[in-house]
């Protein structure tokens, strides 16, 4: 085996960019005689995604699902492009009759809708997922599955949103569905339902990409690559990922909230019966800022990686950039109430959200000074990414120099619910994401499609988006500071914004034109552009060290890293990694790809992924299926569904993973490594903890709602206290009783985990595990059912109380399927004393259960002590 030092041996200035970071000797052609053109015919034979139907269907490739993301991504942003102009026509003269009241508010509630959740988002997301590994050294994502499942549940979702308009039945109550004008009183029939399902469906695939990248990032890097040897971008995207994974689960909480108050009557919302509508506005924007630095934070990235590139010269400031990064990140989870200054927040609350909104321009201010710092150290090219760099300079710092204003409470009173908001949030949010990725496009379009681009039609395209957004939106400050309201149908003469609006609206026409150039470059340039061999801006960056366009595989060998991951030679390793010189170089009839040490580098064992499938397909027709039966309140079909759902799931399971040991196996480079299977914490398990942060935030975000109803909302105590005190003994009974029956689970499968390790049979341990386990099941669904718990349409106090225990139950019943999971991969041979990590992802999520089923019901049971 290759002798790896636990520590940097390498030149002073490479261990002082991760003193961590191991030193691996240089890769060597593997003597195996294969020519570069049979290891690539026989790596793609292995990797090959598929054509036609077929390919497009059963596909789990990470650079196909990359360009699906972005290119849906991109057909969702015409979409709420087109819905501007439609706002714009309205708004260019007063009095209108363009737009009725009611087309109009669908119109900007899609629109919102259309450009934060079904584009932002899922294009960043699959840039990530396009560019990450390639940049990182590996071969492909680390739950290839997942990120496909990811794909068609966005792709559903995001379908359900659109073609709701062409019938009449978008969502009209805003793309915030702030409460009570989204409640089931004055937004009757299913338009706000279906915004609540629809996006609740695509935050499933938001979710299951953050994972995703998360993992992949940490541990699927190249060999030698360690936390400090990252590319920039690998940092913007986890914590980017790591923030969705904390930030998406208050919107799912309140959504699932909001839509059991309006199918079922629950008490969440209504101040009539102790609910409180501020609950949802906390609970929207504890995702809702966030939002904007998730969406913000990869368009920097993308700044970070481009400008040192087109400079000449390195990054200035790494470490500090990382910092700002992380300071960033959370930083933008304390500021959520910067959008609630008017609600009547207490005065010391109103203090603390204004200086963190202060505070969040300190780490914004030092990266831009680091790429003005690159600029000034390198001599900057004038290529088209370069434009669009100056062009979100110009326009994110004015953006962010207002959102300095509104973050004074006095001043945000003044233009709150203006359209000075409106611009803010667009020169933010299309300076912050827009500008850079269209300087994206440009720069890394030769990497997916072999071809140099046009500057003949960009150039003009740049200039006509640069003057339309500074026309379009440059004017809505003075609109808004001259009284104008957001979301107004129309307006009057008599007010005197019909100038400024006129012109508005005509540069919006004229960014639109813009925008359509850039397309038709595009389409051009994939028939007209120049082809090359490689690396066209002369990057220092892996993912221009493999032929472009990408083979299915990517990487021919997996590289070793000795230096910091932007500072490398793309041509030189591009010529050895083709011929062999790296890892894992020699087919095996595997789609595998190396897992390393998260904070070293060390190599760690392979990982074996799985082929090409229609499961993923499959299961996101069922789960669309199901969210449509409870958009429409067929709740015998939802249900049904989600069963095939779970059906399909353990299917996926059972496919999955290897029926014999391997040992040790050569990973090439005299290393010897295990197989995924036979490793105690192997990507399933991680992928679980972390997923277990996001379980956490949501349930976080019940307790908060729990305690924001009980000490902040009216008409506590229940008009019924008196009566539910007589009942407090059976009550805490069956509390404790479901408490205690889900802690033996988790006793059980503990015991079960340590039978398994010592050799030994299993036994009854499984059955029991699985018996109690429905016991506890069946002991919260009586608890939730028998009448003892008050009812959740008469008060918040019962509708809080059923949220708990329905928590817990869906906790245990997930921990059964499980348990059901590994008997029937135990069954099929692929579970054994080495390949566990099964019992391992069980064990790790029978311990959550059983810790949050005990703080649920022990809330529940103050809740009724303390009435």
């Amino acid at each position: 085996m290759t002798d790896i030092p636990a520590t940097a041996t390498g030149p002073p200035d490479e261990a002082q960019d991760d003193a961590a970071a191991v030193t691996l000797p240089r890769p060597v052609a593997p003597d195996d005689g294969m020519a570069p053109i049979a290891r690539h015919k026989a790596l793609h034979a292995i990797w090959n995604p598929g054509r036609g139907l077929y390919g497009f269907t059963t596909t789990i490739n990470h650079s196909v699902l990359g360009v699906r993301f972005m290119v849906t991504a991109g057909i969702f942003f015409a979409i709420g492009g087109i819905l501007s102009m439609l706002i714009r026509a309205q708004l260019a003269t007063p009095d209108s009759g363009f737009l009725t009241a009611d087309t109009y508010n669908q119109i900007f509630t899609m629109h919102g809708t259309v450009m934060m959740f079904l584009f932002a988002i899922p294009m960043l997301e699959g840039f990530g997922l396009y560019i990450l590994p390639k940049m990182l050294g590996t071969r492909d994502i680390a739950f290839p599955r997942l990120g496909a499942y990811g794909y068609w549940c966005y792709l559903f979702g995001g379908s359900i949103l659109v073609v709701s308009m062409l019938f009449g039945a978008a969502p009209d109550a805003g793309w915030f569905m702030y409460t009570p004008l989204s409640s089931d009183v004055y937004t009757p029939g299913i338009s706000a339902d279906v915004w609540l399902l629809g996006v609740t469906f695509v935050e499933i695939s938001g979710l299951t990409m953050a994972v995703e990248l998360v993992v992949s990032i940490l541990l699927m890097r190249a060999p030698g690559m360690s936390l400090g040897r990252m590319p920039i971008l690998a940092w913007y995207y986890l914590v980017t990922s790591a923030m969705m994974v904390v930030g998406f689960p208050p919107l799912i909480a309140g959504s699932l909230m909001l839509e059991a108050e309006r199918a079922f009557g629950f008490a969440f919302f209504d101040p009539l019966r102790g609910g409180s509508p501020l609950l949802w506005q906390h609970l929207f924007w504890l995702f809702g800022h966030p939002e904007v630095y998730i969406i913000f934070l990869p368009g920097a990235g993308i700044l970070s990686t481009m400008i040192p590139t087109l400079c000449g010269v390195p990054l200035r400031g790494y470490r500090i950039v990382v910092a700002a990064i992380v300071g960033m990140g959370i930083i933008s989870f304390l500021i959520w109430a910067h959008h609630m200054f008017t609600v009547g927040l207490p005065l010391m609350g109103l203090h603390f959200f204004s200086v963190s909104s202060v505070l969040v321009a300190v780490p914004t201010a030092v990266q831009i000074f680091a790429w003005l710092a690159t600029m000034a150290k390198g001599r900057t090219r004038r290529t088209m990414p370069m434009l669009y760099v100056f062009g979100f300079v110009v326009i994110f710092v004015n953006g962010g120099l207002t959102g300095v204003m509104v973050a004074i409470a006095p001043f945000n009173w003044q233009v709150h619910d203006t359209h000075f908001i409106t611009a803010h949030m667009h020169y933010v949010l299309i300076g912050g994401f827009l500008f850079p990725l269209l300087g994206a496009l440009y720069y890394w379009m030769p990497h997916v499609t072999g071809r140099l681009n046009l500057q003949s039609v960009g150039i003009p395209a740049f200039w006509l988006i640069f003057a339309g957004f500074n026309g379009t939106f440059l004017l809505m400050h003075l609109t808004g500071l001259l009284g104008m309201r957001r979301r107004v149908h129309g307006y009057e003469w008599a007010d005197g914004w019909h100038w400024l609006n006129l012109l508005s609206s005509v540069s919006g026409f004229v960014l639109a034109m813009g925008l359509a150039l850039v397309l038709a470059d595009i389409i051009l340039h994939r028939k007209l552009g120049q082809q090359f061999r490689r690396n066209p801006w002369e990057a220092q960056t892996l993912e221009w060290a493999i032929p472009t366009p990408p083979a299915s595989y990517a990487f021919a060998a997996i590289p070793a890293i000795n230096s910091r991951a932007d500072k490398l030679d793309p041509d030189r390793l591009g010529r050895e990694l083709a011929g062999g010189e790296g890892y894992l170089a020699i087919p095996r009839g595997w789609q595998e790809t190396m897992v390393v040490d998260m904070r070293t580098g060390r190599p760690d064992h392979i990982v074996i992924l799985p082929r090409n499938t229609v499961l993923p397909l499959l299961t996101g027709l069922a789960t669309a299926a199901a969210i449509l039966g409870m958009l429409f309140k067929v709740y015998a079909a939802a249900i049904g569904f989600a069963g095939l759902v779970v059906v399909l799931f353990l299917i996926s399971a059972a496919r999955s993973g290897q029926k014999e040991d391997h040992g040790l196996i050569d990973a090439g480079q005299g290393l010897k490594l295990p197989v995924h299977t036979e490793v105690a914490r192997p990507l399933p398990v991680r992928a679980t903890q972390i997923t277990l942060f996001a379980d956490g935030a949501l349930f976080a975000s019940l307790l908060f709602g729990v305690a924001y109803l009980r000490f902040a909302s009216p008409g506590w105590p229940p008009p019924e206290a008196a009566r539910m005190r007589g009942e407090t003994g059976e009550m805490l009974i069956l509390l404790a009783a479901g408490a205690v029956v889900t802690l033996a689970t988790c006793v059980l499968r503990r015991w079960w985990v340590a039978r398994n390790a010592e050799g030994g049979g299993w036994g009854v341990v499984p059955w029991l595990t699985g018996a109690v386990e429905l016991a506890a099941g069946a002991a919260l669904v009586l608890l939730l059912w028998s009448g003892w718990l008050p009812d959740p349409r008469a008060h918040a106090l019962g509708a809080t109380m059923g949220a708990l225990v329905a928590y817990a139950i869906l906790h245990v019943g997930v921990g059964f399927l499980m348990t059901v999971a590994t008997l029937i991969r135990r069954m099929l041979g692929r579970v054994g004393m080495r390949r566990r990590y099964e019992l391992e992802l069980a064990r790790i999520w029978t311990d959550y259960t059983a810790a949050t089923t005990a703080v649920a019901l022990g809330v529940a049971a103050a809740l009724v002590l303390t009435l």
